[in-house]
């Protein structure tokens, strides 16, 4: 049994916080809670297991009020609280582990309360994944070096560590700023060489691009003086 499933363990109902965002395991989100219906979930979580579901819904773009049965989202553990003197709370989120939406129960509460199941990847030959997922940390490290230069920060590089392959499918999709689609398509997977593909198709086409834009700002540095040219297709 996985540390995240044991966390969920015995949590068959879990309250749900719809929002037009999708939330990966490990991702670490802010929230500002203000809605009274939502304060009150909070205070219901605090005197419980500090877990509540994050599941994606635009109401803007969706004819239903709430999250489909069967929709894909991701168990949320409240790390920290503010309290603000007017009843609204920041809060710091972590994700813990996938949930279906099995059905809604009704609780008596403000907010949506659902039956859910939790799931995680399938077992994957180690063998295969290991060479996807190092090709996929290697870019992913090319791309956060370009963005070092581009932002022009000084001195070196954090090390960035090379997780588990699972896990570094969802840090790697965390660490962009994909379209929701994508991002619900990642979270959806239960293949760790699904998603990491995706993911390398998705980083080859970005990092030659990166990098160019890094080298394009360090030459605009030295105000052109560079005896290095770059070609550019105009």
């Amino acid at each position: 049994m996985s540390d995240a499933t044991e966390r969920v363990l015995g949590a068959k109902y879990l309250p749900i916080f719809p929002l037009p965002i999708v939330l990966f395991p490990n991702e670490l989100l802010p929230l500002h809670i203000f809605e009274p219906r939502y304060r009150q979930m909070l205070k219901d979580v605090q005197l419980g297991n500090n877990l509540f579901g994050i599941s994606f819904f635009d109401s803007q773009e969706s004819i239903a009020d709430e999250p489909e049965k069967g929709s894909i989202g991701c168990v949320a553990e409240v790390r920290e609280v503010q309290e603000l003197e007017d009843g609204r709370s920041n809060i710091l989120t972590i994700g813990i582990i996938r949930y279906v939406i099995e059905n809604y129960v009704d609780r008596e509460t403000p907010y949506l309360m659902a039956e859910v199941s939790y799931f995680e990847d399938f077992e994957e030959d180690t063998e295969v994944l290991k060479p996807l997922a190092s090709e996929v940390f290697t870019l992913f490290k090319r791309i956060a070096e370009a963005a070092h230069e581009l932002t022009g920060q000084r001195g070196k590089l954090p090390d960035i560590p090379q997780a588990e392959p699972q896990m570094l499918s969802f840090l790697v999709a965390t660490a962009f700023n994909l379209p929701i689609e994508i991002k619900q398509n990642l979270l959806k997977s239960r293949s760790t060489f699904e998603r990491l593909n995706k993911l390398r198709e998705i980083l080859v086409q970005a990092v030659e691009q990166a990098e160019a834009s890094a080298s394009i700002n360090k030459v605009a540095k030295t105000n052109g003086h560079s005896n290095k040219k770059i070609n550019l297709d105009l």
